[in-house]
């Protein structure tokens, strides 16, 4: 029985687990079938390293505050962090890998560097 190539139909020729004619072939099959979840990571790796670069150019000396429209300004956006971490005071940090900020009073934010 002759395989043939899920994407373009040749024949397969070659070793008998051998699924596709060629790595073209193969990549381009699983683009198609993975598009959607690749755009949803990518979109949301893109925001993550968006907000970090805005947090570690406003806060070069590891610990600053900041205000809400200054974050808005530089386009940041709150609905991309990585992790939270909540004090046992109750105090909650978000953080975009190592770089984090807390709500404050008044629309300000502390920005803070968590050590590695």
């Amino acid at each position: 029985m002759e395989k043939k190539c899920p994407e373009c139909g040749e024949k397969i020729v070659g070793r008998i687990d051998k699924k596709f004619c060629s790595d073209a072939c193969r990549n381009s099959y699983n683009n198609t079938i993975n598009k959607d979840r690749k755009n949803l990571i990518r979109n949301t790796n893109n925001w993550l390293r968006k907000n970090y670069r805005i947090l570690e150019a406003l806060n070069p000396n590891q610990k600053t505050k900041v205000s809400r429209a200054k974050l808005i300004e530089k386009d940041f956006d709150f609905n991309y962090f990585t992790s939270i971490y909540t004090t046992k005071a109750g105090t909650i940090y978000y953080f975009v890998y190592d770089q984090g900020y807390l709500p404050l009073e008044g629309d300000y934010y502390a920005l803070v560097k968590r050590e590695s």
